[in-house]
């Protein structure tokens, strides 16, 4: 008998790698691709002499094809998808969908084309109005913000250097945490309910092309009831004069999913009828909520940037945000007032926060029309704050630099006005005067958001 030699060696992570001496490096190591098969052609008039009827290998004769096993019962390990053509929902007209692993080209100009949607910068001013009112802040905010950054960042793992999938989500989840203790002072939040793993699926007409945006995203926070219209009929009636903003010659289309199987149907409240394999069906405006859910209207959807999903840059998430924001409302709007096209009664509006566990991207959407085909028109309204940073840095393991301590180990730099004074050695007088973000997070009793607003430069000593 062999024994069992293990060696152990460190990755650049800190993770221990194991191998075994005792079986050889093709039993441990990655199987190659196989080799696509060679496609012979076809001359009629000649037939090819195979070694079929030997029923054995045979040097110089061709090898035979025989037809495919009917088998009678349903292997899944066999299975093998019909052709595109032959499925009963294929359509000749292709539909480009926008999925979670959606990476677009050109970010928010191109979501703002396929919503047919009028840019403003920043946030709206109803909601800048709660962040000066102190009935919406938490006792002891920073501090408590404090603690909830380095649960997540160092107490929360005794790994050497958390990866962002396990760190992102659970900072999001912290400051949720936070949020939840101002039902007290605010009982309306008390009417609302956060969801995870829903399904979204709503398709448009866009000139010519058919578009859908569908997929499961973060964490949804659905209400009782609507959010109010951020923006009023004179301002809504403005954007008719607002020209739509193209990137020609690149197609709007560019790196949407297209398929030729899928299917529209106009209903909210049910979940993925028949279970899928190998089909691509694309159902229109189904969210996975029953009829009667008591928290029907979307609020706020969370989009962390980790997870299956391919690393997106700032723009790009920006522009994740948009669309599922707007398919959100599109799928409410869809419910309320029917499949016609037109302006809306009541605007729809819905929030999504968008975080790579240090920058914060924030969208505002309001819906204020379902005709979207034309470029003329009733436009909708976004509004987004882009790359607001909480904390300059976190610092698992300690900077050394000459034998010198620059930054201990667990220490983060906190972006706050009230606190460069209390962390001595961690900020530079360069940081000093050019970090004038302030952080403030707040749980308004109208709209769940987080906001960082610079309100003036932090002046010199």
């Amino acid at each position: 008998m062999f024994s069992t030699a293990v060696r152990m060696k460190l990755t650049a992570e800190g993770e221990l790698l194991h191998r075994c001496l005792s079986l050889s490096s093709g039993a441990c190591g990655k199987s190659l691709p196989r080799k696509k098969p060679r496609d012979l052609p076809e001359i009629k008039g000649l037939e090819r002499i195979t070694y079929a009827e030997r029923k054995h290998y045979v040097p110089g004769l061709a090898k035979p094809v025989f037809p495919d096993w009917e088998k009678d019962w349903h292997d899944p390990g066999r299975y093998r998808a019909p052709a595109a053509e032959s499925m009963p929902l294929y359509k000749e007209r292709p539909c480009y969908i926008y999925t979670q692993r959606t990476n677009p080209l050109e970010g928010v100009r191109q979501a703002l084309w396929l919503t047919k949607s009028k840019l403003i910068s920043g946030l709206p001013d109803q909601i800048l109005a709660l962040v000066e009112n102190p009935a919406n802040q938490l006792e002891d905010q920073d501090a408590r913000v404090q603690d909830a950054i380095r649960h997540a960042r160092f107490w929360d793992t005794n790994e050497a250097r958390p990866p962002k999938e396990r760190y992102c989500p659970s900072l999001l989840r912290n400051l949720l945490h936070l949020c939840r203790g101002l039902q007290v002072s605010h009982p309306a939040l008390a009417h609302r309910m956060l969801a995870e793993k829903y399904s979204l699926s709503a398709s448009w007409s866009r000139g010519e092309d058919q578009f859908q945006v569908r997929g499961q995203n973060g964490f949804l926070l659905n209400s009782m009831t609507p959010l109010p219209a951020v923006a009023g009929d004179e301002k809504i009636r403005s954007t008719s004069d607002h020209v739509l903003e193209t990137f020609y010659p690149i197609s709007p289309t560019i790196d949407l999913q297209c398929a030729h199987v899928y299917q529209l149907q106009n209903h909210t409240g049910e979940s993925d009828p028949e279970p899928r394999t190998a089909v691509l069906i694309a159902f229109s405006l189904s969210v996975s909520f029953r009829e009667d859910y008591p928290y029907p209207h979307a609020h706020t959807l969370f989009i962390t940037e980790a997870g299956d999903a391919p690393k997106l840059q700032p723009e790009q998430l920006r522009a994740k945000l948009v669309m599922f924001a707007f398919g959100n409302a599109l799928a409410r709007a869809r419910a309320l007032y029917g499949d016609e096209s037109g302006v809306l009664e009541k605007p729809v509006v819905v929030q999504s926060v968008g975080t790579s566990g240090r920058l914060f991207q924030f969208v505002v959407f309001q819906l204020n029309t379902t005709d979207l085909e034309s470029d003329s028109g009733v436009k909708n309204l976004v509004w987004i704050d882009a790359d607001q940073q909480l904390y300059d840095f976190a610092k698992v393991r300690p900077y050394i630099k000459k034998k010198e301590v620059k930054v201990r180990s667990c220490w983060f730099v906190w972006i706050s006005t009230r606190n460069l004074q209390e962390i001595p050695g961690a900020l530079s007088a360069r940081s000093r005067k050019l970090n004038p973000t302030a952080a403030v997070f707040f749980f308004p009793p109208v709209s769940l958001i987080f906001y960082h607003h610079v309100k003036k430069k932090i002046k010199e000593e």
